[in-house]
């Protein structure tokens, strides 16, 4: 299944229960994980089974997560035991921005 990962598009795990909504769309085109396994639009599958091996690292709602070579960033809407990847990485949640000093 080709993945169009568009801005506001939601997604989801077929392995776990983690879901996903695209907050910025890729440069090019790339493959979504969740679990280890490819991501499907939301609602279009049940989950059944477990994430793959070193991909069990789970997912934390609210959390964002980023792709900086391909510049796609997603919102975590449900959490689930399955680690979001982009091309095989594993995502990292993406910290905070500093913001600029007052004085």
């Amino acid at each position: 299944m080709s993945q169009d990962l568009k801005s506001g598009s939601r997604w989801q795990s077929v392995v776990c229960s983690g879901e996903v909504v695209i907050v910025k769309a890729p440069s090019a085109p790339v493959v979504l994980t969740i679990g280890g396994v490819e991501a499907v639009l939301a609602g279009s599958q049940e989950a059944s089974g477990a994430p793959a091996e070193g991909h069990e690292g789970g997912t934390q709602v609210g959390k964002r997560y980023e792709h900086g070579d391909s510049g796609l960033e997603v919102l975590c809407t449900k959490a689930g035991a399955g680690s979001i990847a982009v091309d095989g990485q594993i995502l990292d949640v993406k910290g905070a921005q500093a913001l600029p000093s007052s004085d």
